[in-house]
């Protein structure tokens, strides 16, 4: 009776993940060769994947320190089979870029990743992908003066107002508890 129980979860299971394989195929074959070269036409402009460049290469360079550091007398064998291996496995590369232009594929019109190709491929969106990064630390820096600003007149004003009403002391931090005194006989 258990064993019945026990398949029967595992022919459940077996359909669930083959529908959502097929399903995940389907919907992958709903994309046309037009629009996922759309896609990657913007991942080409934006640059979308170079920062997944090093990879291969750092985890090589990882696994030869791990063998290295644990057969030293084999440093040259060692070094030469590893880089061996992934040169063997750069072809890969080309899988995360199919993967990339199917996720902005699946988030993008064919129309809408053409326009935004075309941006970013004009010289107002190469400037605005070359100074991004600094507009961004810019505005972070603006955000955290803005945020302590805000801080500062926040506790000020509500400690002005709140004086009356309870006791918080000026000096008291942000978030600590005021305590309430006990009402006065006049």
């Amino acid at each position: 009776m258990i064993r019945l129980a026990v398949f029967g979860r595992a022919a459940a299971l077996a359909t669930l993940v083959s529908g959502l394989a097929l399903g995940g195929a389907a919907q992958a074959q709903e994309i046309s060769a037009s629009h996922l070269q759309a896609a990657r036409d913007v991942i080409t402009s934006i640059q979308a994947t170079e920062r997944f460049d090093n990879i291969l290469p750092n985890l090589a360079e990882r696994l030869k320190a791990e063998f290295i550091l644990s057969s030293p007398n084999f440093q040259d064998k060692i070094s030469e089979t590893v880089d061996a291996e992934a040169i063997a496995l750069a072809p890969r590369r080309a899988d995360l870029e199919k993967e990339a232009a199917t996720a902005y594929a699946k988030a993008f019109t064919e129309d809408e990743l053409k326009q935004i190709a075309a941006f970013h491929s004009s010289a107002a969106g190469k400037k605005f992908l070359s100074t991004l990064p600094l507009v961004q630390r810019e505005l972070g820096r603006a955000a955290e003066i803005w945020a302590n600003g805000v801080s500062r007149d926040l506790t000020s004003q509500s400690t002005a107002k709140l004086r009356d009403v309870v006791a918080v002391a000026p000096s008291q931090p942000s978030g600590a508890e005021a305590v309430n005194p006990a009402p006065t006989q006049p």
